[in-house]
């Protein structure tokens, strides 16, 4: 697995508008490091503990994304660093962002996760969570946060009508929300992993997160 070779060859592919977030969960510290000697610094992990351990021995010029479910409880160990949260899936998670970060004297740029897909699994926000979240005093209260925009995760299929239809679903409910906020803050969609990148792409995408492109197959762990 030529990693160099796969970070030049797939960015070449991503038009400016869209960013690159290499998902290098289960992958060892040398393959974050071949990546980043190529020139990327921009990664994404799904777990705390594996995120806390690549931060303290890996450059500390990276920029880590949050992507996976966040715990509450477990918000305190990477308030310190952590540069994205892509997952925001509820107040009680948002008031536990605005407290930690804090107490570091620093704003986290966060990502609001919206269900769109079929599968009663994934999490999020509807669209009218979303809208009565944004008009609440508690939520305007909330002054370490940096909403920067939404992401979503399609259902999981080989029918690509339906992911393209799911991916425009959120793109619409970007563009409602960006007309009620300020729209140069609020400007990232993320949305698009290995399988249907270029569908999100497609219906509007500024960030995809691409594992198995980059790095090879996800180790068992």
């Amino acid at each position: 697995m030529n990693i160099t070779k796969n970070i030049k060859l797939f960015k070449a592919k991503l038009p400016d508008r869209v960013k690159l977030v290499a998902v290098s969960k289960t992958k060892p510290n040398k393959a974050i490091i071949e990546a980043y000697n190529a020139g990327h610094k921009t990664f994404g992990e799904n777990r705390v503990a594996e995120l806390i351990e690549k931060s303290n021995s890996l450059p500390k010029d990276i920029e880590w994304h949050m992507i996976g479910h966040l715990q509450s409880k477990k918000t305190k160990s990477i308030a310190p660093f952590i540069d994205y949260i892509h997952s925001v899936d509820s107040i009680k998670l948002l008031n536990t962002i605005n407290k930690e970060a804090k107490k570091h004297n620093r704003s986290i740029n966060i990502l609001l996760q919206v269900h769109i897909a079929q599968e009663t699994n994934k999490f999020g926000f509807s669209e009218d969570e979303i809208l009565s979240l944004l008009n609440s005093t508690e939520y305007n209260s909330l002054e370490n946060i940096n909403l920067k925009g939404l992401m979503g995760m399609a259902t999981f299929t080989t029918n690509t009508d339906q992911i393209r239809s799911e991916f425009k679903k959120l793109k619409d409910i970007f563009n409602t929300i960006k007309n009620k906020l300020n729209p140069l803050a609020f400007t990232e969609i993320s949305m698009g992993m290995s399988g249907d990148y270029s569908i999100a792409i497609d219906e509007g995408s500024t960030m995809v997160r691409i594992g198995s492109h980059i790095f090879g197959s996800r180790n068992k762990n």
